[in-house]
């Protein structure tokens, strides 16, 4: 059957666990990933650019709601752990001479690696106390960015190599953006998949209840550390891809803004969910883009006005964020599952 009925018509575990659970979300998701890589031919150099921020924010946003959103650890240093992985991937390419193909992963370990360490407080501290434990991470790193010249180049920063294959570069927006894509959509389905594992049922367990998780055999140390590395590989990864794409990096790129940054994303988008990650890493993403372009018309209209208006864009973005946390604390994840909930039911309110 290719339509949804409404209630639960579910008879064997295998159904319950499809991730597409009809051919028609089967088809439109794969009519939407067949638009995504004819994009680049029906937008302009702008809109592609702005798309390869979306992919590489997806990444980094699916990486930290591993381990804020499905396990419940605070974490405030990924703007770090994004620097990581960039100034790795670049070491890794000019020191060693290491394809960006291996450079990459290589780095995503590097950040894993890193990530443990700070991560392994979190058996003894949880909430408020491990946010602060992570920022000092933030700022630990921060700082041997600056004073580590031979990998980062200090406040100079260091410029990237091209991914190449062949005597083909990875050098402009276009070739980027599906480099970009193709590991974005290597990282969901496999975020996807992670949380329909018994690896990913214990995140959720221990964010859950973390002394009914213990009870049930789950180890809290265990589980919590892998999600720290779980999610320091993902953002190594999108740092890397950053790298590759600006070819040019500085500990500038990578302070505490860019954490609270991603930490916003998914608060906007929606804690424990991947789809959750991808629409606060779009909305995150497009919100400057389109508050940039309102303000400039309006001071076209209002030209004796117009300092004062380029002004507020930052505190329009803030008020934005705020009015959204009042009004959709649960993220946009949650107004989407409501709206196809609407759908499914109709005409019936239950």
């Amino acid at each position: 059957m290719s339509v949804h009925h409404c209630g639960d018509f579910k008879q064997t575990y295998a159904d319950d666990m499809k991730v597409m659970q009809t051919r028609f979300i089967q088809v439109c998701i794969g009519l939407f990933v067949i638009l995504l890589y004819v994009f680049p031919y029906l937008g302009s150099n702008y809109h592609v650019s702005v798309m390869n921020k979306i992919g590489i924010a997806v990444i980094g946003a699916v990486g930290i709601n591993i381990v804020t959103g499905f396990t419940g650890q605070i974490s405030l240093g990924q703007g770090a752990f994004l620097g990581v992985g960039a100034f790795a991937c670049s070491y890794f390419m000019r020191e060693w001479n290491i394809p960006f193909w291996f450079a990459m992963p290589m780095a995503g370990l590097t950040t894993a690696a890193i990530g443990m360490v700070f991560g392994s407080p979190s058996l003894r501290l949880k909430g408020l106390y491990l946010a602060i434990a992570t920022l000092a991470a933030q700022f630990i790193l921060e700082y041997l960015f600056l004073h580590v010249d031979k990998v980062t180049g200090g406040s100079n920063g260091v410029m990237f190599p091209s991914p190449e294959i062949g005597s083909f570069a990875f050098d402009d927006d276009r070739s980027m953006y599906y480099l970009i894509l193709t590991v974005a959509i290597i990282g969901v389905l496999f975020a996807v998949n992670l949380f329909r594992s018994k690896d990913g049922r214990a995140f959720v367990a221990v964010r859950d209840h973390y002394l009914s998780a213990e009870i049930m055999g789950i180890h809290l140390f265990r589980y919590r550390l892998l999600s720290f590395a779980i999610s320091s590989f993902y953002v190594g990864v999108a740092g890397s891809l950053w790298g590759a794409y600006t070819q040019y990096i500085t500990p500038e790129h990578f302070t505490i803004h860019e954490s609270i940054h991603y930490l916003a994303m998914i608060i906007i988008g929606g804690l424990g969910s991947v789809l959750g990650a991808i629409f606060g890493a779009i909305f995150m993403t497009l919100l400057p883009f389109v508050l940039t372009g309102v303000t400039a018309n309006l001071a076209d209209y209002f030209p004796q006005a117009g300092y004062f208006i380029q002004s507020l864009r930052e505190g329009i973005f803030g008020l934005i964020v705020i009015l959204f946390l009042i009004f959709e604390p649960d993220g946009i994840a949650h107004r989407w599952r409501l709206i196809k909930a609407y759908w499914k039911l109709y005409p019936f309110s239950y």
